[in-house]
């Protein structure tokens, strides 16, 4: 079994990928927001799960966000930054990308500060 830093650090780098597809596509306007917010959505999840990880926090598989912020809070880990960009991202999670249902538009500005914050939040809890 692997050691729970090492599980950690896999899933940043998985997380980090992610955060690349995101930045690339997040430049280019004639990609739809919801293939932006599905890979900006991933890396925050990923972020986190490889927190939770960290301190052996056992979670079920889940893309919803706010439960896994609530497993930090309920095991007196500190919350991530921006929480509020971290509530709109929400709705890019796996489910979306298999269904056309319509999203408030993306702030893409906003959410790369956002994904930027969690990822270096993440790299801190972990180290």
């Amino acid at each position: 079994m692997k050691r729970p830093e090492d599980l950690a650090r896999r899933f940043l780098a998985l997380a980090d990928r992610d955060i690349r597809a995101f930045r690339k596509l997040s430049d280019d306007p004639e990609i739809d927001d919801e293939v932006v917010g599905f890979h900006a959505q991933q890396a925050v999840e990923k972020c986190l799960k490889a927190v939770l990880i960290k301190h052996r926090i056992e979670q079920r598989k889940t893309h919803d966000l706010q439960l896994l912020i609530d497993l930090l809070i309920q095991n007196n880990l500190p919350s991530p930054p921006l929480r509020e960009g971290i509530d709109t991202l929400g709705p890019f999670a796996v489910e979306l990308r298999y269904d056309l249902m319509a999203t408030e538009p993306l702030d893409r500005e906003h959410t790369r500060i956002v994904v930027t914050a969690v990822r270096g939040w993440a790299e801190q809890q972990i180290s």
